[in-house]
């Protein structure tokens, strides 16, 4: 079984040097924590969730330098129960971290699930949502920026699971 302290663990031995932050669990609400005080940035996952986990570095990995500056990155959210206009822009800012999170849950090995995050109104993720991802995730096979590549590297070298970043690895009818 996969676990979130090997997450941590190499979380940590990847970005706490460079940029002191650190990835921590047992939250009841994800979020992101910026340094303050002398205490490093936190990336905080739910309970003890690795697809959390992943979730939450993923955002952290496509925040920028002033983005990380701010308390969970100065994005808009919008809690469970959008309206359908909510969930588009839901949607539309989603897109990469959810590709970054799909390559991250494959150098696990395991399986990646799209998450719409609005059960209350029973909304699915979109069918350009999940073709918006898969087409991301491979345009990311390509270019994968820094900060991910290091993580990506770390994680399929930690769990054996080879070359990730092959655009072939990421179809839309792969996604639920």
């Amino acid at each position: 079984m996969k676990q979130v302290a090997d997450l941590i663990n190499l979380f940590e031995h990847c970005f706490f040097a460079e940029f002191h932050t650190v990835l921590e669990g047992g939250a009841e609400e994800p979020q992101y924590l910026p340094a303050s005080n002398g205490m490093p940035s936190r990336v905080v996952f739910t309970r003890d969730y690795f697809a959390s986990a992943l979730h939450e570095v993923a955002h952290w990995c496509v925040a920028g330098d002033q983005r990380r500056l701010l308390h969970d990155y100065g994005y808009w959210y919008a809690p469970d129960g959008r309206s359908p206009e909510q969930q588009q822009k839901f949607e539309q800012v989603e897109v990469k971290p959810q590709a970054l999170e799909w390559i991250f849950n494959r150098a696990c090995g395991v399986k990646f699930r799209v998450s719409a995050d609005n059960l209350t109104l029973g909304l699915e993720a979109s069918p350009e949502f999940k073709a918006n991802i898969a087409a991301q995730a491979r345009q990311y096979c390509i270019a994968l920026p820094v900060r991910p590549a290091r993580f990506v590297l770390a994680l399929s070298h930690f769990f054996g699971t080879g070359d990730v970043l092959r655009p072939d690895l990421y179809k839309v009818t792969d996604l639920q």
